[in-house]
């Protein structure tokens, strides 16, 4: 799994900025980290020079190996705590969308329904014989 993390010119794109989001990502999606070939960090000031209630803004896309993309956002005051949010949100929806998934493989497929029509009427004349003798006729 790729981390690529961007950072707007309002926003200080060190290189202890882009390692601490590297691992903070890492560290939270790490267990999807075969089923993801991608993910791409954001990060802007959206208010620039002005100061500003929930002016820092992370967005994060995440390419899930054979589906769309999943994209997050999280406004907060300060960087961290907007990387902090998005990463819990991503958490979130791959935890759904792999859960998801997983439980439509592990669901058992029902056997064709068999069309021959005397194999049909055996079928159910051995229910009805089931059924008769657990009665006691």
């Amino acid at each position: 799994m790729q981390i690529q993390v961007h950072s707007d010119n309002r926003i200080d794109g060190s290189a202890r900025l882009a390692d601490w989001v590297t691992a903070s990502v890492s560290n939270k999606v790490g267990r999807f980290d075969g089923e993801l070939t991608r993910i791409t960090v954001h990060i802007s000031d959206e208010n620039g020079e002005k100061a500003g209630a929930q002016d820092k803004r992370c967005q994060i896309e995440a390419r899930p190996r054979g589906q769309a993309p999943i994209s997050v956002s999280h406004k907060a005051d300060s960087v961290n705590l907007a990387v902090d949010g998005a990463i819990e949100k991503l958490h979130a929806a791959l935890t759904s969308l792999f859960g998801k998934l997983r439980s439509k493989r592990a669901t058992p497929q029902m056997a064709p329904a068999t069309t021959d029509p005397d194999r049909q009427d055996e079928l159910m004349e051995e229910d009805l014989d089931v059924e008769e003798q657990a009665r006691g006729i």
